[in-house]
């Protein structure tokens, strides 16, 4: 795992900013944690309004929560939104009423395997109102009636989203993506979106070739209302990743697009692999985070997902347990790292076409060899040329040349630099 450095710090920082805001997928907790993301980076903000038709979807009317508690007898607040925004069932309806243990029961949520967590629900598309709660807490309610207060809207406004851009050589994208609808939930997923922000800053000091397109979005609506206004312009997306589950003590999990050999698939399978870090790769599946909207199939989108602990894979998985104790600067820093070490491959993954294609040209004369003198790798940056040489037809990326010939990618890249320096390839 990467070392913990400023950066990783700064990273857990920022999720600790945020980690108390209410969010949901519409409503006043994503502009607020949006505009904490600006200060770090320029953002642009989309305001979608309740009713746009965004393909078979509606965006939903918009959600904002002031207050909500469970009252005793006595006064005292049993269970509190105030205490965390996990409390209140997402998008509950505005309640004040008086009902007895019994009736009330039938509206509050817990996780009797774990008596201590309380659980993350939400009911988007119905309307219901309810409160989540430890299992111990609700054991030790005595019967008798209780003060119920959900203080919302649910109102016409509209769903928010933000991106940012990074431009590049050449208007082909890159797309990252993130989930910015959870509460309290500090793995899933403001790890990701810390992630994503300081991966947006790295990228933007520095010339790349590929437009990097960061998308702060809500789950699933958010990313289907992304997809709808921008349908026209879709065909420029040549990679894209998700980022979710960020800062967890698992190893990391690449989820592959729908098609598999995507290039971005191709590129984290070569990049987890001779990092030599502790990995997983899995097959697709249509369940998990917004790679499902992008790899749907109109799209089909090369599209994976990059996690620590997938999807549901740990107990702490939406609950209150996923708090800033469960999340580490050094898991954040080594989920950034890979993700800066994949992109760099993807950004300088070419295909070249060898100009002296007859017999082995001589690299001798051309200064080639004496240039590597001073290598500790020089054995393998030669063969790295004589790799890229014969490998260079046009139909072999330099992606291709590193996995058939066992090099690192970056000393191949070096070599085909030195090569096209000395025009004996060409792109």
């Amino acid at each position: 795992m990467a070392p913990v450095t400023d950066v990783s710090e700064e990273m857990y920082a920022l999720v600790e900013r945020m980690y108390p805001l209410c969010r949901s997928i519409t409503g006043d907790g994503v502009r607020a944690t949006l505009d904490i993301v600006g200060e770090y980076i320029p953002l642009q903000v989309h305001e979608v309004p309740t009713g746009t038709q965004v393909l078979d979807w509606t965006v939903p009317q918009e959600w904002n929560i002031r207050d909500a508690y469970i009252a005793d007898s006595t006064g005292r607040r049993v269970v509190d939104f105030a205490a965390s925004s996990l409390h209140v069932l997402g998008y509950s309806v505005p309640v004040s009423a008086t009902m007895p243990l019994s009736e009330l029961r039938a509206h509050l949520h817990t996780l009797p395997d774990h008596p201590s967590w309380v659980p993350y629900r939400t009911s988007y598309y119905k309307p219901d109102w309810g409160f989540c709660l430890a299992q111990a807490t609700l054991d030790a309610l005595p019967d008798g009636d209780y003060e119920v207060c959900v203080d919302s809207t649910l109102a016409d406004g509209h769903l928010t989203y933000a991106e940012y851009v990074v431009p590049g050589q050449v208007a082909d994208e890159v797309i990252v993506s993130c989930h910015v609808c959870h509460p309290s939930l500090a793995n899933d997923n403001l790890a990701g979106i810390a992630v994503a922000t300081y991966l947006a800053r790295s990228l933007a000091e520095q010339p790349t070739y590929y437009t990097y397109r960061f998308l702060f979005a809500p789950g699933t609506i958010g990313a289907i209302t992304w997809l709808a206004r921008n349908a026209e312009r879709v065909d420029r997306v040549r990679h894209g990743l998700v980022l979710a589950c960020a800062g967890d003590p698992g190893h990391l999990t690449y989820k592959q697009s729908r098609r598999g050999d995507a290039e971005i698939d191709r590129v984290l399978r070569h990049v987890l692999a001779a990092s030599g870090r502790p990995h997983r790769v899995t097959e697709f599946t249509p369940y998990g985070y917004d790679e499902r909207q992008f790899c749907s199939p109109g799209f089909n989108l090369g599209v994976g997902s990059l996690t620590r602990t997938p999807y549901a894979g740990y107990p702490e998985y939406h609950t209150s347990a996923d708090d800033l104790d469960f999340v580490s600067p050094a898991a954040m820093a080594d989920t950034l790292a890979v993700c800066r070490e994949a992109f760099a491959v993807l950004d300088r993954n070419r295909r070249y076409v060898n100009l002296s294609p007859y017999g082995e040209p001589q690299l001798g004369r051309r200064g080639l060899y004496d240039a590597l003198g001073g290598r500790s790798d020089t054995k393998q940056a030669q063969m790295a040329m004589l790799w890229v040489l014969n490998l260079s037809d046009g139909e072999h990326s330099l992606l291709d040349v590193a996995e058939r010939s066992g090099l690192p990618f970056d000393t191949v890249a070096a070599a085909a630099d030195a090569l096209r320096g000395a025009d004996l390839v060409k792109e």
